[in-house]
């Protein structure tokens, strides 16, 4: 059955001529062990509820998966094995979720895999707390991961891993690739942890020594870790490449195809005498896990029909949340948290019509999780009927610690495995400490919210180190993600319900630390918030457009009036969402920023804004890194004010 996997890798990275073939090699009994003894899962089910969920943190062995999907009997073909790393294939180079039948996260930059999991099995855990009845236990299954030494030297690890420990964890078991090599050779010249002293600081249950190809030390390991109350690490001492008689051992077949000559040493090393892509039928017999699927899955059917007999109501609601449904009533809920912000007229902080946003639908959500790195106070996730999360108490708020990639990464997971709308929070400076988990969450088109404040210079006298000037635009950039920056109650409410509506995709709420006016609109305006972008002061022959997010649009307003005082007809563009808005027609965009020339104003850097206003355009912003010194001060300094707003606009006349 090992050899199996072996063939499969090797054949598929040496037809592709690029891969990484020495992990799947090396973790083949591994492999064996768990998918042959423990993994509870149905191949004619991918998407079961109860499921097992297994990630390969160490996703470029993307191979080992595809094989083992393969073989045991998932919709992957061998023609899809033969397909690796081509376009458009079920097989690409590292794991991709919704592509692959049965691939549960996209994986490849390393150590997010790992913080996934921790998201699955706090998922799980929490969703059997609301759940669960006695003897009906129908939330119940394991997060399993298979991880290696660059997961273990990626920070993240320490962050997710840490704050598993912390909740003890117990259904999440890792098994690690202990095999001393990377991608420049022996790890011990740059990676001399203790790993297992490492862990159990964290306080996980550690299993050391394994010897990784003996399937039954593996397979008692496992059992081992099964009865553990806390998170467990399996450390696994394998050969990288296992079956080279070349190559195994070294970094040479980490991440490259072997060649002729040596795939030709393999199967005679392994006395595996069948052609490439060929395998025998005895071992597809012994991998073949249809059946035992469908009965695994059918005993949880049965379950489920007598949980349903006499929990109806909870049951219904289990099937709405895992189907990513929201409540009926939802839209109902949204309607009246808008209309309130336009019946309160609330001069507030962004941050706190946040919240306010927040308490109006978390009632409504019982799939709300929340939380915060460490900053809950300041960014105002929290709402009243919040239940902290503790180990051996479950809630529905989070306190990750100072955490930000992994708290942005676990959400990924949380949000993968479905039952919950994940929402985090930190500073919108250290977005960046989150960046690649924001990209993973767009890339696999998750639903997780991520809410940053403290959006601009306007922060005041923390400085430079603390004042978002790049991060907005920046995140702009990224395909599949939607940024909103509202500029008072309204808006914000609006961009909450957005995110929360958005089924297959991330987005970003960006809030202000300081206080903004509250705008005054018509219906039809605060209908077309949802369109990311609108007219929200019109006149007759507007002789210049202002565009403004944000803490800026007060801004725009007030040079608007400054301008009319002066004869010179301004439109006001409010624009909290380009993202949104760049996706309307063209009839509607051409509609809201009108034939006039037009300025842009935003606290951050200019270049982005040159796509709306153009070269003959104008930008107010700043393309230098702000200073210690009260909002106020600062942005009179940095050129936000009437004045220079008034400036612009006249120049581009």
């Amino acid at each position: 059955m090992a050899n199996a996997i072996r063939a499969l890798a090797m054949d598929a990275v040496q037809k592709a001529n690029s891969g990484h073939p020495g992990m799947p090699m090396g973790m083949a009994e591994i492999a064996v062990a768990l998918w042959a003894g423990h993994y509870r899962h149905n191949p004619a089910n991918p998407k079961w509820i109860n499921r097992d969920r297994f990630l390969l943190s160490n996703g470029h062995g993307s191979m080992l998966h595809y094989a083992l999907l393969h073989l045991a009997g998932y919709d992957v073909s061998m023609d899809d094995l033969r397909n690796f790393r081509q376009l458009h294939s079920k097989t690409p180079g590292h794991p991709e979720v919704d592509i692959t039948p049965g691939v549960e996260t996209t994986t490849g930059p390393l150590g997010q895999g790992i913080a996934n999991g921790v998201g699955m099995a706090l998922a799980e855990w929490l969703l059997a707390s609301q759940f669960n009845k006695p003897g009906l236990d129908v939330v119940d299954h394991y997060t399993w991961v298979f991880l290696g030494d660059g997961c273990l030297m990626e920070g993240i690890s320490h962050e997710a891993c840490a704050l598993a420990g912390t909740l003890r964890l117990n259904k999440l078991i890792a098994l690690y690739d202990d095999n001393g090599i990377s991608i420049d050779g022996k790890v011990e010249g740059w990676f001399t942890d203790d790993t297992p002293q490492r862990f159990e600081a964290y306080g996980w249950n550690v299993i050391r020594n394994v010897d990784g190809h003996d399937v039954a030390a593996v397979d008692a390991a496992i059992a081992q870790a099964k009865q553990s109350d806390r998170p467990t690490l399996i450390c696994c001492k394998t050969i990288i490449g296992k079956g080279s008689p070349n190559l195994q051992g070294g970094d040479k077949v980490h991440g490259a195809a072997l060649g002729d000559k040596e795939v030709a040493a393999v199967r005679a090393h392994l006395e595996w005498a069948h052609e490439p892509f060929v395998i025998p039928q005895d071992v597809y017999a012994a991998w073949d896990a249809k059946e035992q699927g469908a009965a695994v899955e059918g005993e949880w059917n049965k379950l489920f029909a007598a949980y349903q007999a006499q929990f109806p109501q909870e049951a219904a609601e289990l099937q709405r949340r895992m189907a990513g449904d929201l409540p009926a009533n939802f839209d109902e809920v949204l309607a009246k948290a808008i209309a309130a912000t336009v019946e309160k007229k609330e001069n507030i902080a962004t941050r706190k019509a946040s919240q306010n946003a927040i308490q109006a639908l978390a009632p409504a959500l019982p799939e709300f999780l929340g939380g915060s790195a460490d900053l809950t106070g300041s960014n105002l996730t929290n709402w009243k009927e919040i239940v902290p999360v503790r180990s051996g108490q479950p809630g529905n708020h989070i306190n990750y610690g100072v955490r930000e990639f992994g708290m942005s990464a676990i959400m990924n997971g949380v949000a993968l495995h479905g039952g919950f709308i994940p929402f985090g929070a930190t500073f919108l400076t250290f977005s960046d400490y989150s960046r690649n988990a924001l990209r993973m969450a767009a890339l696999m088109k998750q639903r997780s919210i991520f809410v940053f404040t403290h959006d601009s210079i306007g922060l005041g006298e923390d400085g430079p180190t603390h004042q978002s000037v790049e991060h907005i635009s920046s995140l702009r950039l990224i395909p599949q993600l939607d940024n909103w920056r509202p500029c008072d109650t309204t808006e914000s409410a609006v961009a909450w319900g957005a995110a929360v509506q958005r089924r297959h995709g991330p987005s970003t709420l960006i809030f202000s630390r300081q206080n903004l006016p509250y705008q005054e609109r018509s219906a039809e305006q605060v209908a077309n918030i949802a369109k990311g972008g609108y007219v929200l002061q019109d006149v007759a022959d507007a002789k210049v457009t202002l565009i403004a997010t944000g803490s800026e649009v007060e801004l725009a307003v007030a040079a608007a009036a400054a301008l009319a005082g002066e004869g010179i007809a301004a439109r006001v563009v409010s624009m909290p969402s380009t993202d949104v808005f760049d996706r309307q027609d063209a009839a509607y965009k051409k509609a809201v920023l009108g034939a006039a020339p037009r300025v842009a104003i935003e606290a951050g850097v200019t270049d982005f804004w040159y796509k709306y206003v153009g070269l003959e355009g104008a930008v107010v912003g700043i393309d230098s890194f702000g200073e210690s010194a009260p909002a106020g001060v600062l942005f009179k300094h940095f050129g936000f004010t009437v004045e220079n707003v008034v400036a612009k606009a006249k120049s581009v006349l």
